[in-house]
């Protein structure tokens, strides 16, 4: 009955994860998850800031003595073209801010996994795999 070793689990024994190293790896996959979420967040703000660039678009078709309805929270107000345009561009402003804090977010998160990427690949080599499956 002797295994020829294709497609079966042969546990190595040059192989010893310490406690320090589980915490290592347990550590790579919270932060991919938290790179994961903000990245899903990223592309909702950035749909978001597309939707609002669309919008002052269309505004500038409107006549200038139209009342806008604009939602602020969960109400409409109506402004002038003039008063929805500065509200957009302000809106506009802070997606701006909140897309370059998450890329900022998203960065230094890398840096931290990059980090333990090289520390576990130099412990462990081919006998870990630390890449998600979409890059």
């Amino acid at each position: 009955m002797a295994n020829s070793g294709k497609g079966t689990f042969q546990p190595d024994s040059d192989v010893h994860i310490s406690f320090e190293d589980q915490q290592k790896i347990n550590k790579f996959a919270r932060l991919n998850a938290k790179v994961d979420d903000i990245k899903d967040e990223l592309k909702v703000k950035q749909n978001d800031m597309k939707n609002l660039e669309e919008a002052v678009e269309e505004l500038s078709l409107a006549d200038d003595t139209e009342k806008i309805p604009y939602l602020i929270g969960e109400v409409f107000v109506c402004q002038s073209l003039e008063d929805t345009l500065k509200s957009l561009e302000e809106t506009k402003s802070n997606k701006e801010n909140e897309i370059s804090e998450l890329e900022a977010k998203c960065e230094a998160l890398k840096s931290q996994m990059s980090e333990l990427k090289a520390h576990l690949y130099g412990k462990f080599g081919s006998h870990i795999n630390l890449e998600n499956e979409e890059d």
